[in-house]
């Protein structure tokens, strides 16, 4: 394949991963015009256009998709083989990307693969942190730390923590003016803080009521996209919050929050890192991942 052909592939599915000329070009490193112009000669050598461009927007057409299918997944493999090679050095290298939300990755991933970093300094780790469900695949991440039933079937899956309990939490102040909850119908009363997933949608609140699991749809003045702002919210006042207990308890023990409801709060299904089962794992990889289940 002639190079100028694997330049302007990249170039492609940076864009299309990105649905952003701006955001691709900060992470190749390139001017948004040369992009611009690795795509379209892209496009003009295959005959097809590949992007669907907007003022506001880029998307893949059904040939970019049907590119993205084919060609990402073979260059996925190259890497992999590259990074093998590499193995037989002296050290380990290599730039490992990982996907988390945003306290977990504070909380379990980064503490826990800082002293890799630290013993190989040519390990690179490229830390993204969002609410959605990525297809680590596709968007060229080589680990993923989701919930245990988040993870698709074809990956392998390494446990990282227990079962995650759950807690509904106010502070002090905000039960001075509101009544304590009890069931899951009281919390239509309540002023809750709510998460907005990054597909647009408001995330709802996944309960039991009784022996049912209900997602309650809940609603309230304030409206955050990660954990550590509806903490703080919750910790000021204004509302309700549901979070994991390793974010609330010591705040809860401070007197800073109190917890309601435990009864309706489930335990989520334990923290995984998954990755796919036909990547050749390279040796930065392995002591990754070996780092991030150490503590189990």
């Amino acid at each position: 394949m002639p190079r100028q052909n694997i330049t302007d592939i990249l170039a492609f599915l940076a864009v299309a991963n990105e649905r952003s000329f701006t955001r691709a070009a900060a992470k190749l490193g390139l001017s948004q015009s040369a992009l611009s112009h690795n795509v379209r000669d892209l496009e003009t050598r295959l005959g097809v256009r590949l992007l669907t461009r907007t003022t506001r927007s880029v998307s893949p057409t059904e040939a970019g998709e049907q590119l993205m299918r084919t060609v990402a997944p073979r260059l996925e493999e190259i890497d992999a083989e590259i990074a093998a090679v590499s193995d037989l050095g002296a050290f380990p290298s290599g730039t490992i990307r990982i996907t988390a939300i945003d306290h977990v990755a504070d909380s379990i991933v980064w503490p826990r693969i800082a002293r890799v970093l630290e013993q190989y300094p040519d390990v690179r780790v490229e830390l993204n942190t969002e609410y959605r469900l990525v297809d680590i695949a596709a968007e060229r991440f080589d680990i993923g730390v989701r919930y245990g039933d988040q993870i698709q079937k074809d990956m392998v899956a390494v446990r990282l923590t227990p079962d995650i309990r759950m807690t509904i939490v106010g502070s002090p102040r905000y039960f001075e003016t509101h009544e304590l909850p009890v069931t899951v119908q009281d919390l239509v009363r309540q002023n809750c803080i709510t998460l907005r997933l990054q597909g647009g949608g408001i995330y709802a609140w996944e309960l039991r009521d009784g022996d049912r699991q209900v997602e309650a749809r809940v609603t309230g003045q304030v409206t955050f996209s990660g954990a550590y702002q509806m903490l703080n919210a919750a910790l000021s006042g204004y509302g309700l919050a549901f979070l994991p207990e390793e974010l609330t308890q010591p705040h809860v023990d401070a007197g800073h929050l109190r917890r309601v409801m435990d009864d309706c709060c489930p335990d989520f299904p334990a923290l995984h890192a998954y990755y796919p089962s036909r990547r050749n794992s390279s040796r930065a990889m392995r002591l990754v991942i070996e780092a991030m289940r150490a503590d189990v």
